[in-house]
């Protein structure tokens, strides 16, 4: 997102294409000062980080600055001279409380169990390379496959009027998905379910194998299919962790 505040160049970005939306940026004119204001879009911790492109303007406090934003937050993070030229500014936001370390859990299948194919695992070539998908595992279903919680939680983001899917890596961040956050800190990614197909709330709480969703292939994917990751925020950007997961036929052969 960008768009001209009162001489401010404001961009607020993410740390990954399953971040977009994690959090927004605005100004607000008072008196002779500018406040830069922060707003989480999500229902669950978000660490953000206002800072400027190039020399940093005069601020109260200095910039960079950084926050823990609670679930829906509007927050004040600096107050800048609105005479001081025009900035570039940047918020960057991560989902979850920084640094949270997840419990070594056994997850759940996702999926129906006869109705799956086991696809790419822990750091498969093909998309999982970086480090917020390094540890995901890909299960390939046919459209409309439910999805179901692979552990109870809180729906913390929850996105679904995408519509593309495709091979082009410029739709990454187009993805229908769910997340989900556990009691630990961690976070449970259900991606690439289909347009509409999200059965759940943000802020909504979520039970073992309940219906979440339904599978699709929406964002940069290949065909039908659901990636789930467990993830946590290792301090301002999105880390992908190992996990377990058990199946009809007993521990899926992730690594």
């Amino acid at each position: 997102m960008r768009r001209w505040f009162y001489g401010l160049l404001l961009s607020a970005a993410a740390t990954a294409g399953a971040n977009e939306g994690v959090a927004e940026l605005e100004t607000v004119r008072q008196g002779d000062a500018l406040l830069a204001v922060a707003r989480s879009r999500m229902d669950g911790p978000v660490e953000v980080t206002l800072s400027a492109v190039g020399a940093a303007p005069a601020s109260e406090p200095a910039l960079p600055v950084q926050r823990v934003l609670a679930p829906r937050e509007r927050v004040v993070l600096a107050r800048l001279a609105a005479d001081g030229g025009p900035q570039s500014l940047v918020l960057s936001a991560t989902p979850g409380e920084p640094h949270a370390v997840p419990r070594d859990m056994v997850y759940s299948l996702p999926v129906e169990e006869s109705d799956f194919e086991l696809g790419q695992g822990f750091h498969g070539g093909y998309s999982h390379a970086d480090e917020a998908n390094r540890y995901a595992v890909d299960l390939i279903v046919a459209e409309g496959t439910p999805v179901l919680a692979a552990r109870p939680g809180v729906v913390m983001q929850a996105t679904s009027g995408f519509n593309e899917g495709g091979t082009d890596r410029s739709l990454a961040a187009r993805a229908n998905l769910v997340r989900v956050l556990h009691d630990d800190g961690s976070m449970g990614l259900y991606a690439h379910l289909r347009e509409g197909g999200v059965t759940v709330q943000a802020g909504q709480a979520v039970t073992l194998g309940q219906v979440i969703g339904y599978a699709g292939s929406t964002g940069f994917s290949s065909g039908p299919h659901l990636h789930f990751a467990v993830q946590v925020n290792g301090g301002g950007r999105l880390v992908s962790v190992p996990f377990r997961m058990i199946g009809p036929h007993g521990f899926l052969p992730l690594r």
